[in-house]
């Protein structure tokens, strides 16, 4: 069993990216293989998603169990929470329990720095982060691991949030960060934009982003649901982690497409098809590119897998007898 603050750190940002850039090729190549996730309802917004895997080359699978409870940010609570459990894929022996709030966090902003490494401008130096829970902080850390960030603002909801946010952040990586009085002035100026928000209903329009742009849209994760509007998803160059996913859980994707804003063709790819190269990444300096992510089976179970290797070679977590 490894626990939430040993899988934190085990698992720097700096390995995820790498490790999720391997595996998202990997998914494109059929070396590793994964299920439609299914999504049990609960009340309100809540849901209970079970996520199965098979990683062919590392020679394990798994599955991660996961509720997501928007709500748990009013009470200061993750609002994602759950474990991953992996197995020897040629014996079925569990290996191991990984905490899934921490693979969770750190994946998911990994995923989105492999993106930008790919579509952002090589010279995109300012960010403006939407939201201020656990995936904003991930997602601005990701951020200045692949990009010569220069400045960045934020923007909450709640601006007293916002304010702390960005006290907090500038003087952990000794950065010019600033709390932004509302979402047009953060991203009026924006060369990188992460949506990382539990809204259901679109933040960012169209109009306020400029050319040339990157978002990494990752809060939204169900079919009825987006963060962004549809004439800046119609105006800009999306790809995805999963297309299967993408068709059936994507309210980004999805909703501009019910309203005949954009075709099915629309999506132009996968990140692993950029990766190796199967893909066509962006196309002009001044074309907005758009990274739609909903996290991915194989993807916990990379990070676990990572985890694992590292927790045994260190002598980490807990030994159990199942």
């Amino acid at each position: 069993m490894i626990k939430g603050s040993e899988a934190a750190e085990l698992l720097t940002m700096e390995s995820c990216i790498k490790v999720m850039e391997t595996v998202l090729a990997e998914l494109s190549e059929g070396e590793a293989v994964q299920s439609l996730r299914q999504v049990l309802p609960l009340e309100e917004r809540n849901v209970l998603g079970f996520m199965p895997g098979y990683l062919r080359r590392g020679g394990v699978a798994g599955a991660k169990l996961i509720s997501v409870f928007p709500g748990n940010h009013g009470i200061g609570l993750p609002s994602h929470q759950g474990v991953v459990a992996l197995f020897d894929a040629a014996t079925g022996v569990p290996l191991a329990m990984v905490d899934g709030q921490a693979i969770t966090a750190i994946r998911t902003a990994a995923v989105s720095a492999a993106a930008t490494k790919l579509l952002a401008r090589e010279e995109a130096e300012s960010l403006a982060v939407l939201g201020t829970g656990e995936q904003a902080r991930c997602h601005l850390e990701a951020m200045l691991q692949v990009r010569g960030i220069r400045r960045a603002q934020v923007w909450s909801r709640t601006p007293s949030k916002a304010q702390a946010f960005a006290s907090a952040m500038s003087r952990r990586w000794n950065a010019e960060i600033t709390a932004a009085p509302s979402v047009q002035d953060a991203v009026k100026d924006a060369d990188i934009i992460c949506t990382a928000t539990a809204s259901a209903e679109p933040v960012l329009h169209g109009a306020w982003v400029k050319p040339g742009a990157h978002i990494n849209a990752i809060g939204a994760c169900r079919a009825h649901e987006r963060e962004l509007d549809t004439a800046l998803v119609a105006g800009a160059r999306l790809y995805v982690d999963r297309l299967e996913s993408a068709v059936h859980e994507a309210g980004d994707y999805l909703i501009p497409l019910s309203e005949g804003a954009i075709t099915a063709d629309h999506i132009i790819g996968e990140i692993g098809g950029l990766l190796t190269g199967t893909v066509p990444g962006r196309g002009s300096h001044h074309e907005i590119t758009l990274f739609k992510g909903l996290g991915l089976a194989v993807e916990d179970l990379a990070a676990a897998f990572y985890i694992y290797k590292q927790a045994v070679a260190l002598h980490k977590g807990v030994e159990i007898a199942f």
